[in-house]
């Protein structure tokens, strides 16, 4: 699932980095395996277009990179994609797509530096690809929502069967989402700044 509208990275433009109105900027981080969907998730929620590093895949990723549920994928983020979407006139959340081969994982602590949240975008046909991404978000104490994205041959589970396969406790929220869809990734980003509301506003 990719989305093709996109530019190479070159630098943001000045009226993409923020708006006129906004007074608030939060730095949201997009993550999950190889092929579930960042890089789509990013290109249609964003309101600039989306500044990525995609390139072509090549030999060299056969026997390393997986490419189970994505066969037909040609192109593949090596460094990160960026995006930008406004909540509010106030408020702007600036999204961060992270790279999904194991091989480019490295990157992913410069990316969750100043993260304020984020969310974990899975695939149920490949759902023990997660749960290193989900740990790796608890080492560093970044909160998270899970995204489970709806591909149309991937099977279906109640929330409370994806929890208990996850090992998240009650409190994270997880949705179904259509990534390729801009109104199923913006509800996806309400709820994860609803969640960092309610965190924010809990009783140490």
């Amino acid at each position: 699932m990719d989305f093709n509208s996109s530019d190479t990275l070159a630098g943001p433009r000045r009226e993409d980095v923020l708006p006129a109105t906004a007074t608030s900027a939060v730095k949201v981080v997009i993550v999950g395996g190889f092929g579930v969907g960042k890089t789509t998730m990013v290109g249609s929620v964003s309101e600039i277009r989306p500044l990525t590093t995609e390139e072509t895949m090549t030999q060299a990723g056969i026997g390393i990179d997986d490419d189970y549920g994505s066969p037909t994928k040609t192109a593949t983020t090596v460094a990160m994609d960026f995006g930008r979407i406004s909540i509010t006139e106030q408020l702007v959340l600036y999204l961060f797509g992270t790279p999904g081969q194991e091989r480019f994982w490295f990157l992913w602590n410069g990316l969750f530096e100043g993260a304020l949240g984020a969310v974990v975008l899975v695939d149920t046909r490949r759902l023990e690809v997660s749960f290193d991404v989900i740990g790796r978000l608890e080492e560093r104490g970044v909160p998270f929502v899970v995204a489970v994205n709806s591909f149309p041959d991937a099977p279906r589970y109640p929330v409370a069967e994806l929890r208990a396969a996850l090992d998240l406790p009650e409190e994270i929220p997880i949705l179904h989402c259509d990534a390729r869809r801009r109104a199923s990734s913006r509800d996806v980003l309400l709820s994860l700044m609803r969640f960092l509301h309610s965190l924010s506003t809990a009783p140490s």
